[in-house]
């Protein structure tokens, strides 16, 4: 069995302890019982609407959590009151009120109140709902951060000063010419039994100074201490002190630590000041005495722990209500609310919250003062900073510098170096363009433009003649702040001139048009001639702009025909195009593409052949196959030639617009059966009577072969399926004597469901027949080997509009006016 030294178990218990404790504090919900609605603006609230939306609260839960973080009821009404003004478009004018607005954009992101709600469907969002709403008071996330736990490093070497007390145990280690090494308990009377010499008071004594006294003990029982015999004094397992947390302390109380803990430890284990706490003016009482005062500031700012002195039994941390709160918020890098000490000016809280942010406005800070009954606004200057003594409740905005430039002019368009450029005195427009490493080849030299801001802050276009400025014909323009001057391109006052080639070549499409291009280097820029390219004749189109419009036989293009060499030289003669030419690549006479087809099944020689000819037909494959086997079944051939329904053309010469108006018309009828997803599988094939086919060589029904075409002929078939509307969808015994009736009844007969009068076969060649109805009679399509029967299901009845009823009341009405009218003629 092991067994567990007392040190290792309270230093096990004391890490446990911190780790609760620090749970704890991260929990305590921030308090919102000091903020004033009427202080927030119209960007804070909206920022606060936009979070709540996005966690997916209403306004109402929104408010219900701001009441549990403590937001008192009064409070919450106006909160309600001005989300509901916000979303209904009437913004309240926060200046009439704090006489300053502070937009989203001004409330940094640093600002930060974490918070765990309570486990309700009304509270289940993440923690950071009210970030950069509500002011934090500085220094409050230094107890709440888990990352942080100031907990005493028991591992250090034992300090000099480290006074003794009872349960510590002293470790003496004596070597030279006497060797010991004792393990000695403190006694709750303060002493230690050493071995041989006898009891010795160490409590309230330094290890210094017990070291000291156990060396003289030892000394006077003849060892040899100095002379050849060293002593050596060291802490073993630490005590346990009681510490006392009294005064504006989240959690106030008495807290067990090591005696090696130090007022940040138990601060710490406490949650540290609550919102009404005091960070500076923390104090240390030790036998109904002031030890030491502990300013929190100290270390947060400068990393000095001077103060921060180890802890005895019994002492006594109380944390007092602070004396004076100042916010400090806008454009700082720490936004939040300062405690200011007596004695401290505005410059020290900038100090305290980091200085200014890049883009804050330095020379002033508006300050919101309260007064008897209300509040004033007042302007401190960056000289006063040194000299404004902060007061109670005051509450500092740093402005955003101007989103402007004092001397800065812009140039853009057709010029080397487009950009903002400095406003020099007496910079003139002749010397920006030169600024701008002058104009570009393709610059617009007739007409330039300044746009300009007048002194009503209006803008107002002056023009001028480029050309003649810089040939100084005419006056050069002086230029002002904030003006724009615009170059114009001649490639921007035109159309972008492109060419087009179609047809035989590798990557048809538009081209960028260029002086002096011919057809061949169209032709090489789209990629050559395909295989079967014509070099012979290729037309080039021109665009006509002198068309007669009351001539109906004017002509709207003109067209040359050009003969080129299939090497492209430069030797040959060609053709000069012009912008939105059109040249079009046709394909040798002649010239075909292998198209192959596919014979599988029951034949002697399955596998892919090419057409020979252009009217090659299915016996003529059958033929080079070999003919069927003997177990071929000839009635269930059938042909497969891809997407027929929809193309209905030869593949090679499809027209885009044609395929993709028979698809649209597919999808609609598609849309109306249930078997939707097999319309287009089932439209693949073609009915052949193949015995037809073989018996009479080149009859009607022997059709010419396209490419990509699929011959299948399979064994023969013995079973008849029955799927759709029955009862029992099944695979049937084939039988003669058996009508489609019969089939229907071994699949359990039709459900209830079925549209009887809808219902055809598809035999195995692809053929599809549908039931025939004469006055009474029904006739039932033929079932052979292979074949499915299908049932489709009824149409869901459809109830008549009220549009459609009324119009078949008035119909009725005007029908029965005829007949009462013809009626009484005849009387």
């Amino acid at each position: 069995m092991i067994k567990l030294r007392p040190a290792f178990f309270l230093f096990t218990l004391f890490l446990i302890l911190i780790y609760s404790l620090s749970t704890y504090a991260q929990q305590i919900p921030d308090d919102l019982s000091n903020i004033n609605v009427d202080n927030l603006s119209d960007g804070q609230i909206r920022q606060l609407i936009q979070q709540a939306n996005a966690s997916n609260l209403s306004d109402a839960q929104l408010v219900q959590i701001a009441e549990r973080k403590g937001l008192p009821a009064t409070e919450a009404v106006k909160l309600t009151a001005r989300i509901r003004s916000l979303k209904n478009g009437q913004e309240q004018n926060t200046d009439s009120k704090n006489n300053l607005t502070e937009t989203a954009d001004s409330i940094p992101s640093k600002r930060k109140l974490s918070f765990i709600p309570e486990p309700d469907s009304a509270s289940r969002i993440k923690p950071d709902l009210f970030d950069k709403i509500f002011p934090k008071v500085f220094g409050s996330d230094l107890f709440k951060n888990s990352n942080l736990t100031f907990a005493p490093n028991l591992k250090l070497a034992t300090p000099k000063n480290y006074i003794i007390g009872p349960d510590d145990q002293l470790n003496i280690n004596v070597y030279g010419n006497s060797l010991a090494n004792w393990k000695l308990d403190v006694s709750p009377e303060g002493n230690i039994n050493i071995p041989g010499i006898g009891l010795l008071n160490v409590a309230g004594k330094s290890i210094e100074q017990a070291t000291a006294n156990i060396k003289s003990k030892l000394a006077a029982g003849n060892y040899a201490v100095g002379r050849g015999t060293t002593v050596q004094v060291s802490l073993g397992n630490i005590r346990s002190i009681k510490v006392i947390l009294v005064g504006q302390i989240n959690k106030p109380g008495t807290y067990t630590l090591p005696s090696l803990a130090t007022a940040f430890n138990a601060l710490y284990s406490a949650g540290g000041p609550n919102n009404n706490g005091s960070f500076r003016q923390i104090e240390i009482i030790r036998n109904n005495k002031l030890i030491r005062t502990l300013d929190i500031y100290d270390f947060l700012l400068k990393g000095d722990q001077i103060n921060n002195i180890g802890l005895q039994d019994q002492d006594i941390i109380r944390v007092p209500t602070y004396r004076t709160h100042v916010e400090l918020a806008g454009e700082i890098k720490t936004p939040a609310i300062f405690e200011v000490l007596p004695g401290e000016t505005l410059q020290n809280v900038l100090g305290f919250a980091g200085g200014f942010s890049d883009v804050a406005y330095t020379n002033r800070v508006k300050v919101l003062q309260i007064s008897d009954q209300q509040r004033k606004i007042t302007d401190v200057y960056e000289a006063d900073y040194k000299n404004y003594i902060p007061l109670r409740g005051d509450k500092y905005i740093v402005d955003r510098i101007l989103d402007r430039y004092e001397n800065q002019v812009s140039i853009s368009g057709a010029v080397f170096r487009p950009g903002m450029y400095e406003l020099e005195k007496g910079l003139t427009l002749s010397r920006l363009i030169e600024k701008a490493a002058g104009l570009k080849e393709d610059a617009f030299t007739g007409r330039g433009s300044i746009t300009r801001l007048k002194q009503d802050n209006s803008k107002e276009l002056i023009s001028f003649d480029i050309k003649a400025i810089l040939n100084k014909s005419a006056a050069d323009i002086p230029l002002q702040r904030e003006d724009s001057v615009a170059i114009t391109s001649l490639f921007d006052l035109r159309d972008k001139y492109n060419v087009t080639i179609k047809g035989e070549v590798r990557k048809p499409g538009a081209f960028p048009f260029a002086e002096g291009m011919k057809v061949a280097d169209l032709i090489v820029q789209s990629g050559g001639f395909t295989e079967g390219a014509s070099a012979k004749r290729i037309e080039v189109a021109q665009r006509k702009t002198d068309s007669d419009p009351k001539s109906l036989n004017s002509d709207v293009a003109i067209v040359f025909s050009v003969d080129l060499d299939n090497k492209l030289d430069l030797n040959n003669a060609d053709f000069t195009l012009h912008p939105y030419d059109i040249v079009s690549v046709y394909s040798l006479p002649g010239y075909e593409k292998q198209r192959t087809v596919k014979i599988e099944g029951e034949v002697l020689y399955p596998g892919y052949y090419t057409l020979k000819t252009k009217n090659e037909k299915i016996s003529d494959i059958l033929k080079r196959a070999g003919s069927l086997t003997a177990s071929a079944d000839a009635d269930g051939s059938s042909l497969k030639r891809t997407n027929i329904a929809i193309l209905g053309v030869d593949k090679n010469k499809r027209d885009s617009s044609a395929i993709q108006e028979r698809s649209d018309r597919l999808r609609r009828i598609q849309s109306s059966f249930k078997d939707s997803a097999d319309v287009q599988t089932r439209n693949n094939y073609i009915g052949i009577d193949l015995k037809k086919i073989l018996e009479k060589p080149g009859s009607i029904t022997d059709l010419i072969l396209e490419d990509g075409d699929v011959i299948r002929v399979p064994k023969q078939q013995q079973i008849v399926r029955v799927n759709g509307e029955v009862l029992f969808p099944s695979a049937v015994v084939f039988e003669k004597s058996k009508s489609f009736n019969d089939y229907v009844i071994n699949a359990g007969g039709f459900a209830p469901t079925a549209l009887k009068r809808g219902a055809y076969v598809v035999y195995a060649n692809g053929t599809v027949r549908g039931t025939r109805k004469f006055l009474f009679f029904t006739s039932r399509p033929a079932i052979k080997p292979g074949s499915e029967i299908y049932v489709p299901k009824k149409l869901p009845p459809r109830a008549n509009t009220t549009q459609e009823i009324l119009g078949i009341t008035s119909g009725l009405a005007s029908v029965a006016a005829i007949i009462f009218g013809i009626i009484s003629l005849r009387r």
